[in-house]
């Protein structure tokens, strides 16, 4: 394990790894470690909720897609209402991506520009799904057996026994996600064991950006 683990500014683009997962699989968790080491992370999550705030042109978008039944009492968006809505019909889910992941990707690329670290960690949850993987230079699955997946879902969110296998069936299958990867992390184990992993892997990424400044 490196002792200095502090990324230096770098003047050439920061390699980009995007960390993806399935529902439950550990994704803010892992981000989380990699945040402590001092690396830029960059939460398509985050950005999302950031969109749909009460005045946000997205938001207006959205109502106006759905109706005001998605909206809570304070005019906010209730995104227990339009969870369900979009996972109960693709056609509704497309509805929804149309509308934010053209605003999402670039919001990524404008704050991917302002990185000055030597490599940076793009969170996104649908990488495959959406077809960002243009976006980042790695792939990073963190990855874990669908069982346990589910039991920590159930125990995270309160959602129906309907919605958790709605919510998986409309994401990348497993075998689609480590096909995909240049990275996993094995997240079926203790915390402890998915900080060694992200520390490993810092390291790593470290030495990959400095290998592709040299050239």
């Amino acid at each position: 394990m490196a002792t200095d683990h502090t990324p230096t500014a770098s003047t050439s683009p920061p390699l980009v790894v995007g960390l993806t997962g399935g529902i439950g699989s550990g994704k803010s968790a892992a981000g989380a470690v990699f945040s402590r080491l001092g690396v830029p992370v960059i939460d398509a999550d985050i950005i999302a909720r950031e969109l749909v705030v009460k005045g946000e042109p997205a938001l207006a978008e959205i109502v106006a897609a759905f109706g005001q039944d998605i909206l809570d009492a304070g005019g906010g968006l209730d995104r227990a209402a339009l969870r369900q809505r979009v996972f109960a019909d693709a056609d509704e889910r497309q509805r929804l991506e149309a509308i934010l992941h053209p605003r999402i990707r670039r919001e990524i690329q404008r704050r991917i520009s302002h990185v000055e670290a030597p490599y940076c960690v793009v969170v996104i949850p649908l990488l495959l799904e959406a077809g960002q993987t243009d976006l980042v230079d790695r792939v990073l699955v963190i990855d874990l057996p669908e069982h346990t997946q589910i039991s920590r879902v159930a125990a995270r969110d309160r959602l129906s026994q309907e919605q958790i296998p709605a919510i998986l069936k409309a994401q990348a299958s497993r075998e689609t996600r480590l096909a995909a990867a240049d990275d996993i992390i094995d997240n079926s184990g203790e915390p402890a064991e998915l900080e060694r992993q992200v520390h490993r892997l810092h390291d790593r990424y470290r030495d990959m950006a400095a290998a592709r400044g040299d050239d």
